[in-house]
């Protein structure tokens, strides 16, 4: 299971980063039921998944970046690793988003896209908050992320985030897979992107390039 759907012309682009995905519950799931929206949508809808595109870890950049470039909403798919992202959608991103290219003096290839995170996690929301294990609330842990956007000019999108994915009710799990369903379809037509501004991204520097 590589890729869904029209290819790099898509405007929905959604990067799906489990290791284990076949012990996925929440992000499988989602995955599946992006692939199939490709044939009711009048949008392209491209699915990636990186660990099964890239499982010896070398990123075919001019091919993700190709990617990148023809879409209008960038989907990041994948489930809580020690507070951040998993390691392969770590490297995915210090090598895609390169300097004069994403950032930095003539980096302005993602600017005007939207960047929406679609989390789990195997903790429960209350273990999310000061009086809980992981003693803050989700949104502490989201700073790296919102500043990636705000630095390649991608619009920061209020994330969906399923937390207890390991336990959470059949129910409940279909309700969140329809409103990522749902939100995938009506795309750009949220009520909350309407009140949202463009990001202008940070001006970097040419001599802020990152250390060779």
């Amino acid at each position: 299971m590589l890729g869904y759907g029209s290819g790099a012309m898509a405007d929905l682009l959604i990067l799906v980063a489990h290791p284990q995905i076949e012990h996925s519950r929440v992000a499988a799931r989602l995955m599946r039921r992006a692939a199939g929206l490709h044939a009711s949508l009048k949008a392209g809808v491209e699915v990636r998944d990186l660990y099964a595109l890239y499982p010896d870890y070398w990123i075919d950049v001019a091919a993700e970046q190709a990617a990148l470039a023809a879409a209008k909403l960038v989907v990041w798919l994948h489930p809580v690793h020690w507070y951040g992202m998993p390691p392969l959608m770590k490297l995915w991103l210090d090598e895609v988003f390169s300097f004069g290219w994403a950032y930095g003096p003539g980096g302005q290839a993602l600017r005007g896209k939207d960047l929406w995170l679609v989390a789990s996690t195997g903790g429960p929301q209350d273990s999310y908050q000061p009086s809980g294990y992981n003693r803050h609330f989700f949104d502490a842990f989201l700073p790296p992320y919102e500043q990636t956007a705000a630095l390649t000019g991608l619009r920061w999108l209020p994330p969906l985030v399923m937390h207890g994915a390991h336990r959470v009710p059949e129910a409940e799990l279909q309700a969140h897979e329809d409103i990522f369903a749902q939100r995938l379809a009506q795309y750009p037509d949220w009520p909350e992107i309407a009140a949202l501004e463009a990001e202008t991204a940070c001006l970097v520097p040419a001599d802020a390039r990152p250390a060779d």
